[in-house]
């Protein structure tokens, strides 16, 4: 299939509305709430195939609608906003999920929980000691993923965490204990290596495999760890390929915040990543060139797809579409084939509001209208 010049995709999770929240704790609405809602139906249409739900949760019935369905409307909005917003792929912001580390590991055996850490800002998470043999209990985010299918009107993709990740955010005791003799740094990183491996290929793959089968075509791998130790890129490689071994979809690795550079060239031996979805616009300044890391990839003769970052997801102030359209353009430059590039926000707009989150998209959306069209009609 050909698609158009510079599409456009989500590559991360949304702030839950809070007649979501509110909503799945059989909890009234507030006034603000019921406004939230009112506003957000009104501009994408998202309640229209859960009616009953939505007037519920209006007149104040909050338990006439059961947590399971208003986390299915939920998942309605993120996919409405999405697609309303003009985003080529899409999925439901992440509507159903907490965060990305404690539910994977919830489907697993051979983990022990702990206590709450703290991963930046006020976040914190829930973090588990792995005290034996990774085994998976069932293959997750399948019903997720059927919903969003059935409801989707645009193409849908899965964001997924990624075996590094799930591993460099856990206690290595049981694989670390496997390891003879002293457990210094080299007993460590192989103990690291196992911990990951094993991870992919008892958990990741077989719910990857599982979810081609329910018809996903286009899975991103979130790594967000891997930028954390650049020197354990070819464990983020060793993860990535075991999981994807032999799987027949389209996968992407996201990697957030990172200096790319320092990972180059060890993880372009990630042989089944067809997109490298980074981000950009959060370095990109008049003093600095956020893009100019693309010139590394043309370096080393790599030819994937770029899920090119052009806004940045930590900051308020909007991005105009001018300002979109010319970060696309300098990328298109530096990678020699403006084919390669797909635009999205550098990361998860969950840091922002949601009617910040919508006017950064529309810029993405409208920035990369403008730079197809100077592409496909250039100036004279």
């Amino acid at each position: 299939m050909t698609r158009r010049l510079f599409p456009t995709q989500e590559i991360g999770s949304l702030a839950k509305p809070r007649w979501q929240i509110l909503g799945q704790r059989s909890e009234p609405l507030d006034a603000a709430a019921k406004q939230e809602l009112e506003e957000w139906d009104r501009r994408t249409g998202f309640a229209q195939d859960a009616p009953d739900v939505r007037d519920a949760l209006l007149a104040g019935r909050a338990r006439d609608a059961s947590p399971e369905q208003v986390r299915d409307l939920g998942a309605l909005f993120g996919l409405r906003f999405l697609e309303t917003a003009g985003l080529d792929r899409v999925y439901d912001g992440e509507a159903r999920r907490i965060e990305m580390y404690e539910y994977p590991i919830r489907q697993m055996h051979g983990f022990r929980f702990g206590g709450h850490v703290r991963s930046f800002d006020n976040k914190y998470y829930l973090k588990a000691t792995v005290t034996d043999e990774v085994r998976l209990d069932h293959p997750y985010h399948i019903d997720e993923f059927d919903f969003v299918k059935r409801h989707a009107h645009a193409e849908p993709k899965l964001p997924i965490t990624g075996p590094y990740t799930l591993a460099d955010w856990s206690y290595n005791e049981y694989y670390l204990a496997r390891q003879p003799g002293w457990k210094g740094r080299t007993a460590r990183r192989a103990a690291q290596q196992e911990f990951v491996v094993d991870l992919a290929r008892r958990a990741l793959r077989p719910t990857l495999s599982a979810l081609i089968e329910h018809g996903c075509r286009v899975i991103q791998i979130d790594e967000p760890a891997a930028g954390t130790h650049p020197d354990e890129a070819a464990i983020v490689v060793d993860g990535f390929n075991a999981a994807t071994e032999g799987l027949d979809a389209e996968f992407s690795m996201h990697i957030c915040y990172s200096n790319y550079p320092d990972l180059l060239p060890t993880l372009l031996e990630a042989k089944r990543c067809r997109q490298w979805a980074w981000e950009f616009a959060n370095r990109d300044s008049a003093g600095h060139d956020g893009y100019a890391v693309l010139k590394a990839l043309a370096e080393y003769g790599d030819r994937r797809e770029i899920g090119l970052g052009a806004v940045d997801v930590h900051r308020d102030s909007v991005e105009s579409p001018e300002a979109v359209a010319e970060r696309i353009g300098r990328a298109a430059k530096y990678l020699g084939d403006p084919s390669r590039i797909w635009v999205n926000p550098d990361c998860g707009l969950r840091t922002r509001s949601l009617a910040v989150a919508r006017a950064k998209l529309e810029s993405v959306v409208k920035g990369a209208a403008l730079a197809r069209a100077e592409f496909e009609n250039p100036r004279r």
